[in-house]
């Protein structure tokens, strides 16, 4: 009878520790992968059980949460979604998230060991804190202006502080309201179904996610090349290019939008924006140093975060002698995020150094307590300083007495260059109208901001001066909105 008695016992102990050993498999070894399984909700109801935690512009949250009642509790809305969802992008319970939103997930959701009060407290835990704030660098006006200067016209601007990298501004039009995704059920596959078929595509971020040919806006990197590498000392003297300019090892002649470019000196060429003596300064300067010199201003720059992920913009490796000179005046495979473009004329504007651009300033708990901050940090010594020193004149004198006086603001000193890029099958697209510029107070120690603008739809000829016509006005606008804030 023992025996039995034995034998049972024996069984059940096995029997334990066999179950045992299979809880230890689930809950140790197995659970990431449950955890990560889709059919598993719990993640899901415990990331939307608590309000989400605010992205801010001016101190103010331009987001929030409400309270559905429904198993995913708080659902994200948005203050003027449309005008800030180039920075914001959207958190969806359906769909997830982007751009700042993607970015700072963790702190915004709770989920960043830096809220815990302890160390590994939500690993022993298995609980979140209340979801911290992301202060963004944007400045309200500065947005608000480049906003309404688009007017809904396809197209983007993006304005920097020359001194610091801080993003004052990134606007994409058409725009979109990021609160149309942020639920579940029909209407919100509805949206997103109207929002993807959309010809216009409103949810496209213009200023950071697409590239376009930047045309003669570009020229101020070539000029910078040639000025840095010795092919030019000085600026007022003639260039010996001939017009019209053959391109290299082709019988293709380049064209020029206006007269007296023949032998032009490179202050004439950047004031009128010549294309042959542009293209021949950059044949002049090679392919190896052209492309040293594009990527201390940030091209081919695939790694470049603000936190949120930035496009390369393109300037190609190995060319021929005719593409290397049609990619010295933006045009062939030469590409560039408006926020690139308004990198090059920070560069400019702050003495050649180029500042990293950043568009979150700190993080905080959702009480404010302060967890990390952003620091200014320089990107690169994109020119030698007496280059910068240069190019500033130069591009005074576009706004002064050349292609870009529409840019031009009582009080301040503004440089700018106008750009026009073709593009589309043998240049038969609408040209993109492009404008760069810096502005700095009459007084003021160093410059304010620094813009670039891009109009898809401009009501553009073929002229450099469309540049002047349709972007610079938008430009303008826009630096006047940042000399107020620096003021």
């Amino acid at each position: 009878m023992i025996r039995y008695i034995r034998r049972a016992a024996a069984l059940c102990l096995f029997l334990l520790v066999a179950l045992l050993v299979n809880a230890a498999r689930v809950q140790v070894f197995e659970a990431p992968s449950l955890d990560a399984d889709p059919a598993n909700r719990r993640q899901s109801i415990a990331r939307y059980a608590e309000p989400r935690g605010n992205i801010l512009v001016d101190g103010r949250s331009v987001t929030g949460s409400k309270d559905t009642g429904q198993q995913l509790r708080y659902e994200r809305t948005y203050l003027q979604g449309p005008l800030y969802a180039p920075v914001t992008g959207y958190a969806s319970q359906t769909y997830g998230t982007t751009l700042v939103e993607n970015a700072e997930d963790d702190i915004l959701s709770g989920t960043d060991p830096a809220l815990s009060p302890l160390p590994f407290w939500n690993e022993f835990t298995r609980s979140r804190q209340s979801g911290g704030n992301a202060t963004t660098t944007i400045k309200a006006s500065v947005q608000r202006a480049a906003y309404e200067g688009l007017g809904g016209k396809r197209g983007a601007v993006a304005a920097i502080e020359p001194a610091t990298g801080k993003v004052l501004a990134l606007v994409s039009s058409p725009s979109y309201d990021p609160g149309v995704l942020s639920g579940t059920g029909p209407a919100v596959t509805g949206a997103w179904a109207r929002l993807n078929g959309d010809r216009a595509q409103p949810m496209l971020n213009r200023a950071i996610r697409e590239t376009y040919p930047p045309g003669s806006a570009f020229k101020i990197v070539t000029a910078a090349a040639a000025l840095d590498a010795g092919v030019v000392s000085d600026v007022d003297a003639p260039t010996d290019t001939p017009d019209p300019y053959v391109l290299p090892g082709t019988r293709r002649v380049l064209p020029n939008e206006v007269p007296n470019c023949g032998d032009a000196s490179l202050a004439y060429a950047i004031k009128w924006s010549c294309n042959t003596v542009m293209a021949g300064l950059g044949v002049a300067v090679g392919q190896a140093r052209m492309v040293e010199a594009v990527g201390r201003f940030g091209f081919n720059d695939a790694g470049l975060r603000i936190p949120s992920r930035v496009v390369k913009s393109n300037f190609d490796l190995a060319m021929s002698g005719d593409q290397l000179a049609l990619s010295s005046i933006g045009q062939f495979d030469t590409r560039a995020t408006p926020l690139q473009m308004a990198m090059v004329a920070a560069a400019v504007a702050n003495g050649g150094e180029l500042r990293y651009p950043y568009l979150v300033d700190r993080q905080t708990t959702a009480d404010n307590d302060v967890l990390s901050v952003t620091g200014s940090r320089s990107y690169a010594q994109a020119m030698n300083p007496a280059t910068a020193q240069q190019l500033q004149q130069l591009m005074v004198d576009v706004v002064e007495e050349g292609t870009g006086t529409n840019a031009a603001i009582p009080g301040a000193r503004v440089g700018g260059k106008t750009g026009t890029a073709q593009h589309g099958v043998n240049n038969s697209g609408t040209p993109y109208a492009w404008f760069i510029s810096w502005a700095q107070a009459d007084g003021a120690g160093q410059p304010a901001v620094a813009v670039a603008v891009v109009v898809e739809d401009a009501a553009a000829n073929r002229a450099d001066i469309s540049g002047g016509g349709s972007a610079a006005p938008i430009a303008r606008a826009v630096m006047e909105a940042g000399l107020r804030e620096a003021g």
